[in-house]
C-alpha cells in the first residue's frame, strides 16, 4: 500500500494522504472507519484522503457568524446545513464536506448523508491555520469540476475572504475578492450581502 503520511502530526496539522490501491467505493469505506477511529473529518479529493481536525474556537466563529447572518434571510425553500458532504458525481470515492452548505429543503427529512452538487445554491469553507495551499487549490478545483455554483472561501489567516461562481469546464471564470469588514455581495436567489466586520482573524 503506498501512501504518504506526516509523522506524529500535530492538533493543528492537516494530512493528506495519496491514493491508496483500494478497489472502487472502498477509499470511502476507509475515510469513514478513519473519522470514526480519530474524530478528524476525512474528505477525499481526487482520490487522495484529506484528514482535518476539529476546527479552532476562531474557525468556529466565522461560521457561527455566516450562520446567523444566512439562516434568518433564506428564501422559504432553502435550508441551511452543516457537516453535509459533497460527491463527485459517478465517483464513489471522492467526497467534500463543506463547514456550511445552503441547499434545497428537503434534505433535513432524509436518511443520506450526501448532497448532489446540484442541489447546492451555496457552499463555504473556512481556512485552517495550517491548511496548506495545494490542499486549497486542490478543493476549490474540485468544486469547479462538480459545477458547484457559488463558493465561498473565508481565509481568516489573512482576513479575507473569495467569492467563486461560474463554473465551466472545471474551473470557476469569476472570482471576486475582499477583506473583513467589506460586505460579500450574494447573487440570486439570495439577493442580499454579508457583513464581515468583526469576524475573527487568527
Amino acid at each position: 500500500m503506498d501512501q504518504r503520511k506526516e509523522t506524529n502530526p500535530s492538533p493543528e496539522v492537516t494530512v493528506t494522504m495519496a491514493p491508496m490501491r483500494l478497489q472502487p467505493g472502498k477509499l470511502r469505506d476507509k475515510a469513514e472507519m478513519i473519522e470514526s477511529a480519530t474524530g478528524l473529518r476525512v474528505e477525499i479529493v481526487g482520490g487522495a484522503l484529506v484528514m482535518s481536525p476539529t476546527p479552532r474556537g476562531k474557525h468556529y466563529g466565522v461560521i457561527l457568524r455566516l450562520r446567523k447572518a444566512l439562516e434568518p434571510r433564506l428564501p422559504e425553500d432553502l435550508e441551511l446545513g452543516e457537516v453535509i458532504s459533497v460527491p463527485m458525481p459517478d465517483d464513489p470515492d471522492d467526497y467534500v464536506t463543506p463547514d456550511l452548505v445552503v441547499i434545497h429543503s428537503g434534505f433535513a427529512d432524509s436518511d443520506e448523508w450526501l448532497v448532489e452538487p446540484a442541489e447546492i445554491e451555496l457552499a463555504v469553507e473556512g481556512i485552517s491555520k495550517s491548511e496548506k495551499a495545494k490542499d486549497i487549490t486542490g478543493k476549490i478545483e474540485w468544486y469547479a469540476q462538480v459545477g458547484l455554483r457559488l463558493l465561498l472561501v473565508v481565509d481568516p489567516r489573512n482576513s479575507s475572504w473569495t467569492m467563486r461562481f461560474h463554473p465551466r469546464d472545471g474551473a470557476y471564470q469569476g472570482v471576486l475578492r475582499g477583506q473583513y469588514g467589506e460586505l460579500i455581495p450574494l447573487p440570486s436567489p439570495f439577493g442580499f450581502s454579508l457583513d464581515t466586520s468583526g469576524f475573527p482573524a487568527y
